[in-house]
């Protein structure tokens, strides 16, 4: 954990109806001083939608080498490089060399976020996807986040429904290539 960081706990409950995902599981993140509430929420609803086996936090800002969330195989190999935010177009490019998928989950503005990558070189940045929510849907479920928390998680039909400690929010995922 990096110094100065909280640690934030998750008992999830995951429906993930259009992938055939259903699981119960602890998540714990710590949240590092720079990070908003809106980034780590973010960065658990990634892990939540992305969940398969291997799937794990980065070291985080320690560890520049990795994305907030990645999946490896049983060998150790990076099989899924998942950032969160607003990536720049080098980790991206670095990160579709490595693995076999790439996803960029936002809450911010998914045009503003794609138009930095604009003319800059990323390796396959066709098969990069950019994933982000019904605009304010972050920013409705932020103030039920606390230091322990319960949540489910439902996927059906791209529409997410989060229940964070008692409320209930949703919203559309939607996805998008990156360039």
């Amino acid at each position: 954990m990096a110094a100065g960081a909280t640690m934030y706990t998750f008992d999830v409950t995951l429906s993930d109806v259009d992938r055939g995902v259903y699981e119960q599981f602890t998540l714990r993140a710590a949240r590092h001083p720079s990070e908003t509430d809106a980034f780590m929420l973010t960065r658990v609803l990634a892990f939540c939608l992305e969940y398969e086996e291997g799937i794990a936090f980065s070291e985080g800002i320690s560890q520049a080498e990795e994305p907030a969330v990645l999946v490896r195989d049983a060998t150790g190999a990076i099989t899924a490089w998942i950032e969160v935010g607003a990536p720049d177009a080098a980790r991206l490019h670095f990160g579709s060399k490595l693995a076999d998928r790439v996803v960029v989950y936002t809450h911010r503005d998914p045009a503003k976020v794609a138009a930095q990558w604009d003319g800059k070189k990323i390796h396959r940045s066709d098969a990069i996807r950019l994933i982000s929510f019904t605009p304010g849907f972050i920013d409705e479920a932020r103030p039920a986040l606390e230091r322990r928390n319960t949540a489910t998680v439902s996927l059906v039909e791209s529409r997410l429904y989060l229940e964070l400690n008692g409320t209930a929010v949703d919203a559309e995922v939607l996805a998008q290539p990156a360039q």
